[in-house]
């Protein structure tokens, strides 16, 4: 189990219940319009494209690419403190959604990680919600 005084999100938004609930089975979902066919992400309860309410949801294979990221260098919350350097990158996942996220697995952030490296979600478990982070394809 991971550290526990990690800040957890709010399980409490209707929109997201469903998306942090499927995380606890190592879940990576996503919203789909059944009007357009086009892909939601952040969860919502309208389509940000047609506006229809019609919505479904989907299951990612959790692989993406990095499309930009920044390292961290200085921490203000207990929880990152000790793990400085550390990066925070934008996944764009093979299902067509971008979605933030660390990025882990990496010893040297800077010198380690590059713009259009595939990655792949882990899970860190809590007792209510598991966090997805994302590691290099190919880093231990």
């Amino acid at each position: 189990m991971a550290d526990p005084t990690r800040p957890l999100p709010s399980l409490h938004e209707p929109d997201t219940r469903e998306f942090w609930e499927a995380t606890k089975q190592h879940e990576l979902r996503f919203q789909r319009c059944d009007r357009c066919k086009r892909v939601v992400f952040y969860p919502r309860h309208h389509c940000t494209h047609c506006l229809s309410d019609s919505l479904y949801w989907e299951t990612s294979s959790g692989e993406g690419t990095l499309y930009t990221f920044s390292v961290v260098r200085q921490s203000y919350h207990p929880f990152f403190q000790p793990r400085v350097p550390y990066a925070v990158g934008w996944i764009d996942l093979d299902e067509g959604f971008r979605m933030m996220s660390n990025v882990i697995g990496v010893e040297d952030p800077a010198r380690d990680l590059v713009i259009g490296q595939r990655v792949r979600v882990e899970w860190e478990d809590h007792e209510s919600v598991s966090i997805p982070l994302f590691r290099p394809i190919g880093s231990t």
